[in-house]
């Protein structure tokens, strides 16, 4: 990086940290929030006094106990410096004190280096990378992370019981109490797509979701009902830059859970809390651009490059190890099942959404030519999965690795012989994460993925999930057991 580069970020920095005064002054701020991302992908925050946060803390940080923190630091060395980035300034709406967050990075205390374990750190490497290939400047990244609204969750895990109960008084399954009413209009499964109030009974609420949203900064384009029952929606907001999307998407799930917490519902990221409907996912729309240019609009199929085509083949090629990273838990491969819109088989396709990948073709502008990659869904880590997906695709376009044929036909009412020939996306966690182990050439190029966060991944995914869901008796496997 040039002196001068340097010298124009200074500036810059110091530009975004007198507006953060400006804005404590004029929003009357009491506390300073300071929030990061852990290893699987969930927010930590810790909060100080105003009169805590000075200049200096842009630079130095403040100190906290990183070995508890999951998958982070041990005990004999755990001391890390959390360091605020000024650009993520926002006036937290739930708090009852006036609260400004900020989303920190990590770095060692000693060296000053950035901690290769946070994720945010990796997905800042990503982007740099992407630049230094000259392939491309900006990667923009546009997620629809599906969740499911409800009124009533529990759930209990010990040595003798296991067991858990949802409700949702759009639910068709749902009995009514005398404190919960049952009013008709329900939703009967895989139905749930569009219909208006009283049948859509979570309207008002996507609507006061998008209101807080919009508050925050993050441009929402539409809110609708999902497919399935039990109150599944779908926001969309528009597409960004790979970081600030990352850094919006963990605000988003913020804000979607708390504004349900808000009116005494609650709401759920995870893909497959109920039975026999359709599960909720996050499909991914990418695209590249450098100068000012889109550089996924083409002549080839579907109005695509020749770039975006090998784009599509890299993911196409590495999407086994990438699901390690999209779709990370053991709950994620019970939505990759056949006969519920998911996109087991791995293909592309223009306007096919039974394809993991799928070629919008909504308008003919270059501009909004992109790719949509239809496997990842809400439990990812978007610091990890955004630039595994990205890393994917430069590694086709470097290697020029060709798709294959477009697929057509609806994958779902294939025959059994023409699926074979097809590739799949693995069948459980424990499938991916071998896979992960396997191929991860791709993630390491720049330094984005180390061998250590690498490894710190599989075990951690292995020993925390797989093997504590593995270890436990199933209350399925009580029915069909118990007898024999």
């Amino acid at each position: 990086m040039s002196e001068k580069t340097n010298i124009e970020e200074e500036k810059e920095k110091i530009k975004k940290i007198n507006d953060v005064f400006k804005l404590l002054k004029e929003k009357e701020i009491k506390m300073i929030d300071l929030r990061f991302t852990d290893l699987p992908g969930q927010w930590q925050h810790l909060t100080i006094p105003l009169n805590k946060l000075t200049e200096a803390t842009f630079y130095e940080g403040i100190g906290f106990d990183g070995s508890s923190i999951r998958g982070w630091k041990s005990i004999n060395d755990s001391d890390m410096l959390a360091i605020p980035d000024p650009s993520t300034a926002n006036v937290d709406p739930f708090m009852t004190t006036k609260t400004l967050s900020m989303i920190c990075n990590i770095y060692e205390p000693e060296s000053k280096k950035i901690y290769d374990l946070d994720p945010r750190n990796i997905a800042r490497k990503a982007v740099e990378y992407l630049k230094s290939t000259g392939i491309a400047d900006t990667v923009y990244i546009g997620p629809e992370a599906e969740f499911f609204i409800l009124d009533h969750v529990a759930y209990n895990i010990n040595e003798y019981s296991s067991w858990y109960r949802i409700d949702s008084t759009e639910g068709f399954w749902n009995t009514g109490s005398e404190k919960e009413l049952n009013l008709g209009h329900k939703i009967r499964l895989k139905e749930g797509y569009f219909p208006v109030p009283p049948s859509d009974s979570t309207n008002d609420l996507r609507s006061l979701m998008v209101e807080n949203l919009i508050n925050v900064g993050i441009d929402v384009e539409m809110h609708h009902h999902e497919v399935a029952t039990g109150g599944q929606a779908e926001i969309d907001f528009k597409y960004c830059p790979l970081l600030d999307c990352a850094d919006n998407l963990q605000m988003f799930k913020y804000i979607v859970k708390n504004t349900a917490k808000s009116v005494g519902k609650t709401a759920t990221f995870m893909p497959k809390p109920l039975f026999g409907d359709n599960g909720s996912g996050m499909h991914t729309h990418v695209s590249l651009w450098k100068d000012g240019q889109p550089l996924f609009a083409g002549n080839e199929y579907a109005g695509l490059s020749e770039m975006a085509l090998h784009f599509i083949g890299g993911i196409l090629k590495h999407a086994p190890s990438i699901l390690a990273f999209t779709n990370p838990t053991t709950n994620s491969y019970k939505r990759l099942v056949p006969g519920y819109e998911a996109p087991v088989n791995l293909a592309y396709s223009k306007s096919n959404r039974s394809a993991a990948i799928r070629i919008p073709m909504y308008s003919d502008n270059p501009k909004a030519k992109r790719i949509e990659f239809r496997c990842p869904d809400g439990t990812a880590n978007p610091y990890l999965a955004f630039p595994a997906i990205l890393l994917a695709g430069l590694d086709g376009i470097i290697n020029k690795i060709n798709p294959g044929d477009p697929l057509d036909r609806d994958i779902f009412h294939m025959d059994e012989k023409e699926l074979k020939k097809l590739g799949h996306a693995p069948e459980d966690l424990t499938v991916a994460l071998h896979n992960l182990e396997q191929d991860n050439e791709y993630l390491k190029q720049g330094g984005i993925f180390t061998d250590q966060m690498i490894e710190t991944w599989i075990d951690y995914k292995m020993k925390k999930e797989v093997k504590e869901v593995q270890l436990r008796p199933h209350p399925y496997e009580f029915h069909l057991y118990y007898e024999v």
